[in-house]
């Protein structure tokens, strides 16, 4: 289809999607874009999801599986994956939508009085063992006020000898791996992003430099592909580290920095755009199974609109920049 097509078909979106593609894509001014961004807590996707919210401040009665859910075996049955619904997973995504804070009300006091985490019945907002677990609950802490600064510290505290970090770290672990990092270094940076407080920016660098020096894509060790899931993608990304999640990541960390793109994402850009169709769409391809409110994007084999966004502000940055070979 044609660029213009293509543009009025990203528009042609709930509010939590056409906000950001009036910003990034079509050049909408400030007072567009922002006055579609505020639709989101009131209409559509984001207005259906503040309306499940639990009279405690939870959702689906859990903090990070839904109440009565068997943590023991967290995949349950195989088809089935992961539940998606707990309290943890709709705030990452009100969040990532855009939703104004204000709209949550008091949801972080109703979180700190009656949410507790199901390792070890910890606090909620002091976080838990888990690095992308303790992500999440920063960056959304950061968005709804609450002083998360202790937790923003922690990933200084845990951060592993080659530059990264590992959720089983609690369980041993020394090397770092690729979803864990990415997911720390998002929470550090909606931190940074959302109070100022640039103290951990060397702390997210060096992170940044495990991944980079991995080209995106690679094991260190061997230079070989480091798994097939590097160059499947699917929204919502939620834990799952790809390409195109990790260079949208570095897009956005380098804005922040007011820094030129790295020149090691060179390859991860190629998979991003490998990955793009000839009518300018990538495809819903590796959806994750599980539990949900509602669909937030198409079946797997169908034209994604979230994909498509996030493939095409990777692009035009990097094109933007003078970085495309």
């Amino acid at each position: 289809m044609s660029e213009g097509v293509l543009l009025d078909w990203l528009l042609d979106s709930d509010p939590s999607l056409r906000w950001q593609v009036e910003r990034d894509l079509a050049g909408a001014p400030p007072q567009v874009w922002q006055a579609t961004r505020a639709r989101v807590a009131t209409e559509g996707d984001g207005a259906r999801l503040l309306a499940l919210q639990d009279a405690d401040g939870q959702w689906a009665g859990g903090a990070f599986f839904p109440a009565g859910f068997d943590v023991t075996d967290p995949t349950g049955d195989e088809p089935a994956g992961q539940p998606w619904t707990a309290t943890t997973w709709t705030l990452n995504t009100l969040r990532e939508w855009g939703t104004d804070a204000a709209a949550l009300g008091d949801t972080a006091g109703r979180l700190a009085v009656n949410s507790r985490w199901e390792y070890d019945d910890l606090p909620y907002w002091g976080g838990e063992v888990d690095c992308c677990i303790n992500a999440w609950t920063l960056a959304t802490g950061a968005w709804l006020g609450v002083d998360v600064a202790p937790l923003a510290r922690w990933f200084a505290e845990h951060q592993l000898a080659d530059g990264g970090w590992n959720c089983e770290w609690v369980e041993g672990s020394t090397r770092s791996s690729f979803h864990s990092t990415l997911n720390s270094l998002k929470g550090l940076l909606w931190y940074e992003e959302l109070t100022g407080d640039d103290s951990l920016r060397a702390v997210r660098h060096t992170g940044e430099e495990y991944l980079l020096r991995r080209r995106l894509l690679h094991r260190l060790s061997t230079g070989e592909p480091v798994a097939p899931w590097v160059s499947q993608f699917g929204y919502p990304f939620r834990a799952a580290y790809s390409a195109l999640n990790a260079t949208d990541y570095f897009r956005r960390a380098a804005l922040h920095d007011d820094r030129a793109p790295d020149l090691r994402l060179a390859d991860a850009v190629e998979v991003v755009l490998g990955r793009q169709r000839p009518d300018g769409t990538w495809l819903q391809e590796h959806p994750q199974r599980g539990a949900v409110w509602f669909a937030e994007d198409v079946p797997a084999g169908q034209p994604s609109r979230w994909l498509t966004l996030h493939g095409l502000r990777v692009l035009r940055w990097w094109d933007g920049a003078g970085t495309a070979s």
